[in-house]
C-alpha cells in the first residue's frame, strides 16, 4: 500500500520571508555605515566647538584692548565672558601675557585640552567621553588664535554647554541616519523584490505545485525576456521537470509492464515445462534428425526463460540490502567463470535440470591475495552479468584484471569480440534499448551500473572496437 503524500510546503508570509530579511539586513547595514561615519564626525564636531570658543575669546581680547577706561573694561570683560561662556581668557603673544578674568575667580580645572595635539583616535575617544560625563567638568582649552598661529589662546570653560551641543548634533545625526536607512532599504527591497524575489517565489509556488501533481503536464515558468541567472534557472526548471515528468510517465509504463510481466511469466511456468520435458524425452531418441534438432530446441527454451526472468526482475525488483566485506578478488572472479562456463538453471520450484554453458577462454589475471570491500552476491552478479554479456555477443576470450589508481580500485573485464556498435554505446545504460545483440533486453549492463552505485562507484566502457571491449568496473579502495 502506497505511502500518502506529504502536503504541499507552503510559501512563507512576509514576517518569515527572505523580503523581510532583506529589508531588516539593508537598515541594519546602512546603520552600522552611519556609525562608522558619526564617530569621526562627533570627534570633528567637539574640535570646532572648541576652536569656535577659542576663536570668540580671542576676538574679545582684541576688543579689550582698545578700551582704557578703568570701569568701562571692567564691564566689557565681564559682558564678553558672559557672551563667551568662559570663566577666564588668557591670550600669549611674542611672550606677552594677557589675562582676563571675570570678578570672581575660575574654578579648578578637571580637564586641559590642547588642540594643537594631533591624532585621530584620540579625539575621537574623547568626544564620547564627553557625550557620557553625567556631571559637569571645567575645561582648560589652549589652541591659536585664528588667522594669527604666532598667538596661543587659553580659555577655562563649563564642559556642559558643549556636551548638550554635541547631545543635540547627534540626535540630528540619527533622525537623518534613520531616514536615509530606510529610505535606502526601501528603494533596495523594491528593486531586490522586482529582480529577484518576485522571480523566486513564482519558482517556489511552481515547484510546490508540480509536487503536489508531478505527473500533470508541465506549465511554463521561464520568462523569456530574462537572459540573466533568474531567467536560467527558470528555463532549466522547466527543462528539468519536463524530463522528470516524461521520466515518471515512462516508470508509470515500466511498471504496468513488470505486472504483464508477472502474469505472463506464470502462464509460461506450465508452457516451458512442458517443453522442457518434451525436450528431455526428445534427447532419448535416436533418430539423427531429431539428435540434430533437440539441441536447437532446448536453447531456444533456455533463451526464453532467461529471457523472461530478467525482464520480470527488472521490472519489479527492489534495492537489495548492502552487505559489505572484505573480498578475495581472485576466488570471487573463478567462481563468475564456472559459473558461466557451467550454468545451473532453475526457473520453477518443481523443476531443475544442470547443462554445460559456452565454450570460451577464461583469463583470470587478479593476484592472489587482491581484495575488495562491498557485496558479494552483488559484485557476483555484476562480473557474471559483463562476462556473460561478452560472451553472447561473440567473444572467445574473457579476461579479468584489477589494480588501484588514485584510491579506485579497477576492474578490467576484458574481451576479444566484436565491439559495441554505435547503438550499444548510446543506449548502454537504456532498459530494452542498449543491447547490442537480437534477442536481448539490455538489462545486465543497467544492473552492474546499479551495483557500482550502491557501490559509490562508476563503471565505462575504458576501450570498443573490432578488436574487443573492456569495460571498467571502479569500486572505493576502501569500501
Amino acid at each position: 500500500m502506497a505511502e500518502p503524500a506529504s502536503p504541499a510546503t507552503k510559501v512563507p508570509g512576509f514576517s518569515k520571508s527572505l523580503s523581510a530579511r532583506l529589508l531588516i539586513l539593508t537598515v541594519f547595514f546602512v546603520m552600522v555605515a552611519e556609525v562608522l561615519i558619526y564617530a569621526p564626525s562627533i570627534a570633528r564636531f567637539r574640535m570646532d566647538y572648541l576652536q569656535d570658543t577659542i576663536s570668540r575669546a580671542y576676538l574679545s581680547m582684541i576688543a579689550v584692548e582698545a578700551v582704557s577706561e578703568s570701569q568701562l573694561l571692567m564691564d566689557l570683560q565681564t559682558e564678553l565672558l558672559y557672551q563667551t561662556d568662559t570663566y577666564s581668557i588668557s591670550v600669549k603673544r611674542d611672550d606677552q601675557r594677557m589675562l582676563m578674568v571675570g570678578h570672581d575667580m575660575p574654578p579648578d580645572v578637571d580637564l586641559a585640552v590642547d588642540l594643537r595635539e594631533p591624532g585621530f583616535i584620540g579625539p575621537i575617544m574623547a568626544a564620547f567621553d564627553t557625550l557620557f560625563q553625567n556631571e559637569n567638568r571645567v575645561l582648560s582649552v589652549a589652541g591659536l588664535a585664528p588667522k594669527s598661529h604666532s598667538v596661543m589662546v587659553e580659555v577655562i570653560v563649563d564642559e556642559t554647554p558643549m556636551r548638550r551641543a554635541m547631545v543635540d548634533f547627534s540626535t540630528r545625526i540619527l533622525n537623518l541616519s534613520l531616514i536615509i536607512s530606510f529610505f535606502t532599504a526601501g528603494l533596495v527591497f523594491l528593486s531586490l523584490r522586482w529582480m529577484m524575489i518576485r522571480p523566486l517565489q513564482r519558482i517556489t509556488r511552481h515547484i510546490a505545485r508540480f509536487r503536489e501533481s508531478p505527473e500533470s503536464p508541465v506549465s511554463a515558468v521561464a520568462n523569456a525576456g530574462r537572459q540573466d541567472e533568474i531567467g536560467v534557472a527558470e528555463r532549466e526548471l522547466l527543462l528539468m521537470q519536463n524530463e522528470l515528468h516524461a521520466s515518471l510517465r515512462q516508470k508509470t509504463r515500466l511498471a504496468t509492464l513488470g505486472a504483464a510481466m508477472a502474469k505472463i511469466n506464470h502462464d509460461l511456468r506450465n508452457t516451458l515445462a512442458t517443453a522442457v520435458l518434451a525436450s528431455d524425452a526428445l534427447a532419448a531418441i535416436k533418430d539423427p534428425e531429431v539428435q540434430r534438432v533437440t539441441p536447437r530446441l532446448m536453447k531456444a527454451v533456455d533463451r526464453a526463460v532467461r529471457l523472461c526472468s530478467q525482464t520480470l526482475n527488472f521490472a519489479r525488483e527492489v534495492e537489495p540490502p548492502f552487505c559489505p566485506q572484505t573480498i578475495v578478488l581472485r576466488g570471487l572472479t573463478d567462481e563468475v567463470f564456472q559459473s558461466v562456463l557451467h550454468p545451473n538453471f532453475d526457473p520453477f520450484d518443481d523443476l531443475a535440470f544442470e547443462a554445460d554453458g559456452p565454450s570460451f577462454d577464461a583469463v583470470n589475471d587478479i593476484a592472489a591475495g587482491f581484495t575488495v570491500t562491498g557485496d558479494k552476491d552483488q559484485l557476483f552478479r555484476g562480473l557474471h552479468n559483463l562476462i556473460e554479456n561478452a560472451v553472447q555477443v561473440g567473444a572467445t576470450q574473457v579476461a579479468v584484471s584489477a589494480h588501484v589508481a588514485d584510491g579506485v580500485v579497477h576492474i578490467l573485464v576484458s574481451d576479444n569480440g566484436p565491439g559495441l556498435n554505435e547503438k550499444a554505446i548510446k543506449n548502454m545504460f537504456q532498459p530494452f534499448a542498449g543491447s547490442s545483440r537480437d534477442g536481448g533486453t539490455g538489462l545486465g549492463l543497467v544492473i552492474v551500473r546499479d551495483i557500482a552505485q550502491a557501490h559509490r562507484g562508476h563503471i565505462h566502457v575504458a576501450k570498443t572496437g573490432p578488436d574487443g571491449t573492456i569495460f571498467d568496473l571502479g569500486l572505493p579502495a576502501k569500501g
